[in-house]
């Protein structure tokens, strides 16, 4: 008989473990988000950076190929103005493509922690389990 007393446990106990292992589970929650969040950082600081090398390549290419394809162009008798046309659209063509990659890859980057609301959800319903 007294071992049976022992095994049960006072209202008290049960609340402190509830406790406990409610704040055990915010606290693996808390770090879920934070390493959920980080990968979406980093996917998002990729994206900038495409964008980046984008911009970067349409630039120099405006100056240093641009310059030579011009002058190739007008040696095989284009006017100046056109081969400078033809060579700047071309390679603003480029750096746009590259542009549009990085935009579209950002809008398609979920910053939402979606894992971590997943688990919330059912850490609630066991809560409400756990003080039913």
């Amino acid at each position: 008989m007294q071992q049976e007393r022992k095994e049960e446990r006072s209202l008290g106990d049960l609340f402190a473990d509830l406790s406990r292992q409610t704040t055990t589970l915010v606290r693996q929650e808390v770090a879920l988000a934070k390493t959920e969040m980080s990968t979406k950082v980093a996917s998002v600081g990729k994206n900038i950076g495409i964008l980046v090398v984008g911009g970067a390549l349409a630039y120099a290419g405006l100056f240093a190929i641009g310059a030579a394809i011009i002058i190739v162009l007008a040696m095989v008798g284009l006017p100046l103005w056109l081969a400078s046309l033809i060579v700047g659209l071309i390679v603003a063509g480029i750096g746009y493509i590259f542009i549009q990659k990085g935009r579209n890859a950002l809008k398609e980057t979920d910053l939402v922690p979606r894992q971590t609301i997943q688990t919330l959800k059912e850490d609630r319903e066991w809560t409400k389990e756990q003080t039913s």
